[in-house]
């Protein structure tokens, strides 16, 4: 009655191992997670002939700890890949770790700062060869991190952005985009950090809103004069021209002429350019094409000068009295020499406006123009979107599309040489004579004198952009290329969507000849705390996520995480729904040890349904229902929904009703106690594997005391049978009507959970009769004395209960009770009745509003019902 062919152990019913009263994370996870290893679960077979099932990690950068946002992220990957590996499929994830050029290079700088010694003293090579001793004795810690939250990677395939055969990939494709003139050198504008030292990527810049100043500057004299509005005034150094829109009527008779530049003593130019907007500000913009992208594009278009005014530790060159200053030190000063000289026409402080920021060490960014080189991404983005457009690749959840599509088809030229030392240096190299030579991996750079290789290296995202097949041996055909590539799904934050993701598929599709990288791309959200607040150190609210491993288990952790992840949405989370999913896992621990304890078991095959009790038959059908419905969910990429099917399954429907229900039937003894103890064994397992990828140490603790069976990592995955009993269902659902009902007028009275009664259960007409010892232990009812006297009876289900509360009932407050329920009922019925006889309302309102309000019009009358006949039960006085 369900899909289970897992190997049967060959030991007795009541052998199994006995488990602790406890469930002690702390005991059992870190011993479980190296038995994994060692056995080799996790690794894949490029040679097997099963299906194969793709997952590359999101590399963790060198210098980075597991953080909430890796745990999150984690949980899932590996979620996906423990099911996939039961389901049969050769399961890859692979893992590795990025060199993260910017940030290991500051680290390793810091150290050396503290020995007195800088970078330039040791030297190029020595530098980087200090580095990878960072990295062999400091860097890598999240690896050991990723043990403890459970990570089944392959191990063994463990790869470093920096590697040799990682390099080998990042020189092949360099090259061969550079002869595909996909790569060039150009002097542009990019944004560069001056504490960093190095261009950043536009994706790389942080914009704030940052309260600065707003100066309005008057340029020239008289009725020819114009006035320009700035928030960097120093970089009126380096202005070129004054630029107004060809339209505007009041500059039209000043384009062409020359203004003199204050401070200065140079004349520019003022040139009509479109991109000016005239409702802006006074209609006239400075321009500075060494310090603006735009203004660089206006010069561009203009035949403008570019006049560099700062080096790049933002210090100003310019000759003249600003010469030395930092740019902000630049910026009181030069406002000040305007002020003298009567050219401020207006100042505003505060004025706020955004600004970008180094995303590394928050550093403001200065644009500033320089020669780098460039991947012209107008192909490969076109091939990105198309692949997409077309349903190679599906991004889920879909609506996601459009952010992506936004991105890729509006890229600008990618900038991806950076001012480090740390990294793939970029393979070109200069002769004495202007030559230059780009040199593939497997070819010797040229030599003699005057020869040097550039000295900057790749963007890091460069490099990672080549992922999904570098890291399974690409450019050499290997086994591994060929049985994991293209990955089944890539599963990662949507907020690098445009950093990594586009950038896997440009590189993916072009290496590949037009096969995209992934068949899916699913994107999740951010964790935030419990009130939706972005996490971070300078808010307080960062939380370490091995701190709540050490405290509640890393299973606790993981489904936390699990029952938030819905696609594409935030997941909020507090520390006290850690602690509830510590208490699931205390409770999957103690229903399965009585469940042993009991003699439950998966030995032989499943007693015929007719051989079943309805109870039995009830918990068999529910369960082949949630093996669909999560399996669905796992299609769709719903963690939070099937986390919360199987949360509440397990607790509420096997442990909080079919194990209760169980309890009256072992103790009777007999056949029906024998089939029972084979369906809780049944309902054990499966639950047990359907729990695993999301929660797998203490279920693999569990199924294997259960089943005997070497580990439940390497188990068949559960499948639906098809078996269903509504009829089971229906009468197991009138039971738990009854229960429900009777404790709810047991609390109502004070009556205390242990407390008996006695009892007359009319039962006549109803399937409930075979149950009636389970309800009387469930609701600590016993049998009718002679002197037995109904002080209250309650109708549910077709069923009467009958009670004896003499002496442990307030009559009068049940009364009062009841007459207050009655209230209710009676004006639900009254507000539905109306509506419904609304012929206006029923008109427009929708079906499925009209249906709701019946069926609550139903539902209040028969409570009316039920209400009516317990006051008239109620004993006189």
């Amino acid at each position: 009655m369900t899909e289970n062919s897992s190997q049967r152990p060959t030991s007795g019913p009541n052998s199994h191992p006995e488990l602790p009263t406890q469930y002690a994370p702390a005991d059992v996870e870190g011993p479980l997670y190296e038995r994994w290893v060692e056995r080799g679960y996790f690794e894949a077979d490029a040679k097997s002939d099963k299906e194969p099932y793709t997952i590359v990690i999101p590399p963790p950068n060198v210098t980075g700890s597991l953080h909430l946002g890796h745990a999150f992220e984690h949980t899932i990957i590996d979620a996906l890949t423990r099911r996939k590996r039961m389901q049969g499929f050769e399961t890859l994830w692979q893992p590795g770790m990025d060199h993260a050029g910017i940030a290991t290079q500051n680290v390793v700088e810091r150290e050396l700062a503290k020995e007195g010694v800088s970078r330039h003293d040791l030297g190029r090579e020595a530098f980087v060869e200090r580095v990878w001793q960072w990295k062999g004795e400091s860097g890598g810690q999240i690896s050991g991190q990723m043990r403890r939250l459970g990570d089944g990677v392959a191990w063994n395939r463990e790869r470093f952005t920096m590697d040799e055969g990682l390099s080998k990939a990042v020189q092949t494709i360099f090259k061969r985009l550079y002869e595909d003139e996909l790569i060039y050198r150009a002097e542009r504008i990019i944004n560069w950090c001056p504490r960093c030292l190095t261009a950043i990527s536009d994706i790389e810049v942080e914009y704030d809103d940052d309260d600065g100043e707003l100066v309005s500057i008057r340029y020239g004299e008289g009725d020819d004069s114009i006035v320009v509005a700035t928030t960097r005034a120093e970089t009126m150094l380096g202005d070129t021209a004054v630029a107004v829109h060809p339209d505007d009527e009041r500059y039209r008779h000043l384009v062409g002429t020359e203004i003199e530049l204050p401070l200065t003593g140079r004349r520019i130019p003022i040139v009509a350019d479109e991109h000016v907007d005239p409702e802006f500000g006074t209609g006239a913009v400075k321009v500075t094409p060494a310090h603006d992208p735009n203004d660089f594009e206006i010069g561009q278009r203009h035949g403008l000068p570019n006049l560099t005014v700062m080096d790049e530790h933002a210090v100003i060159t310019a000759h003249g009295p600003f010469q030395g200053l930092d740019r902000l030190e630049a910026r009181s000063a030069v406002v000040g020499a305007l002020r003298a000289e009567g050219r401020i026409v207006a100042e505003k402080r505060p004025y706020t406006h955004s600004v970008g920021h180094c995303s590394r060490c928050k550093t403001t960014i200065e644009p500033r123009l320089s020669m780098q080189w460039w991947v012209k991404v107008g192909p490969l983005a076109k091939a990105a979107g198309d692949a997409v457009r077309d349903g190679r690749v599906k991004i889920h959840p879909e609506d996601m599309s459009k952010r992506y599509f936004d991105w890729v088809d509006n890229l600008h030229d990618w900038c991806i040489s950076r001012q480090l030392w740390w990294g793939h240096r970029i393979p070109v190299w200069y002769g004495p004579n202007g030559e230059v030579v780009c040199v593939g991996p497997n070819e010797e750079p040229p030599s003699g004198e005057g020869w040097h290789q550039d000295s900057d290296v790749l963007d890091t995202w460069f490099s990672s952009g080549l992922w999904p097949f570098s890291t399974l041996g690409w450019p050499e055909q290997t086994e591994s290329m060929a049985k994991f590539y293209p990955n089944s799904v890539l599963v990662t934050g949507y907020d690098i969507l445009f950093f990594w993701v586009a950038r896997m598929m440009m590189f993916g599709l072009y290496a590949m000849d037009g096969t995209p990288p992934f068949h899916t791309i699913a994107l999740h959200g951010m964790v935030r705390d419990q009130f939706g607040k972005k996490m971070s150190k300078s808010f307080g609210n960062a939380v370490n996520p091995l701190d709540w491993m050490d405290t509640y288990g890393s299973d606790a952790v993981r489904f936390t995480l699990a029952r938030g992840a819905n696609p594409g949405v935030d997941v909020p989370i507090g520390e006290d729904w850690v602690q509830a999913s510590r208490n699931f896992a205390n409770k999957i621990w103690n229903a399965t040890r009585f469940a042993l304890m009991n003699g439950a078991t998966v030995e032989g095959e499943l007693p015929a349904p007719e051989r079943l009790s309805a109870t039995d038959r009830w918990i068999l059908s529910r369960l082949n229902e949630v093996v669909a419905e999560v399996d669905a969910h796992y299609e769709d990429y719903q963690f939070a929904k099937l986390s919360d099917v199987l949360y509440h399954f397990a607790w509420d429907e096997v442990f909080d009703w079919y194990v209760e229900l169980s309890k009256t039937t072992f103790a009777k003894g007999g056949a029906e106690a024998d089939a029972a103890r084979r369906v809780l064994g049944e309902v054990l397992d499966v639950t047990l594997r359907l729990l695993h990828p999301v929660v797998p140490f203490v279920t693999e603790k569990l199924w294997t005391s259960l089943t005997g069976q070497e580990s439940v990592v390497i188990a068949d995955w559960p499948g639906d049978s098809g078996f269903r009993d509504e009829a089971a269902e229906r009468e197991i659902e009138n039971l738990q009507q009854v229960v429900t009902e009777v404790r709810r007028f047991r609390a109502d009275q004070g009556l205390q959970p242990g407390q008996r009664v006695p009892a007359r259960l009319e039962l006549s007409g109803t399937s409930l009769a075979a149950h009636e010892d389970a309800m009387r232990s469930l609701l600590r009812l016993q049998p009718a004395g002679e002197d037995f006297t109904a002080t209250a009876s309650l109708p549910v289900a077709g069923a009467t209960v009958a009670l004896d509360l003499s002496g442990a009932i307030d009559v009068e407050a049940e009364r009062k009770r009841l007459a207050k329920d009655l209230a209710a009922a009676e004006k639900d019925k009254a507000q539905t009745t109306a509506k419904l006889s609304n012929e206006g309302f029923l008109a427009k309102a929708p079906d499925h509003v009209v249906e709701k309000i019946r069926t609550r019009q139903a539902t209040a009358e028969a409570d009316i019902a039920r209400i009516t006949a317990q006051l008239a039960a109620l004993p006189k006085g």
